[in-house]
């Protein structure tokens, strides 16, 4: 995202009610995150081929997005002509630095 990005006005979303006083704009709209994480499950079934993936979770921050990129990758595999086996794991990290 550009520093001079304006975003979309947060009249066009249903914000919850927790949220109104603090949003003044939204960056990236939900839709536009589950398309890309679509596409990213997409884009790793066709690299993987039908070699095993091995999916590891960095606790504390990707929970929910590393679910959503699981989910889309399960559907893949039930609706694909093809099915490739997948392991979870979950580390958690004290520090990034």
């Amino acid at each position: 995202i550009r520093d001079e990005e304006n975003g979309y006005n947060e009249n066009l979303f249903c914000i919850p009610k927790h949220y109104e006083e603090d949003l003044e704009r939204v960056f990236i709209p939900h839709g536009l995150i589950l398309d890309r994480t679509e596409r990213l499950a997409r884009d790793i079934m066709q690299d993987m081929g039908s070699h095993h993936i091995v999916a590891l979770c960095v606790l504390k921050g990707g929970y929910k997005f590393f679910a959503d990129l699981l989910d889309r990758i399960k559907a893949l595999n039930q609706n694909g002509d093809k099915s490739v086996p997948v392991t979870v794991d979950f580390v958690r990290i004290k520090s990034y630095c």
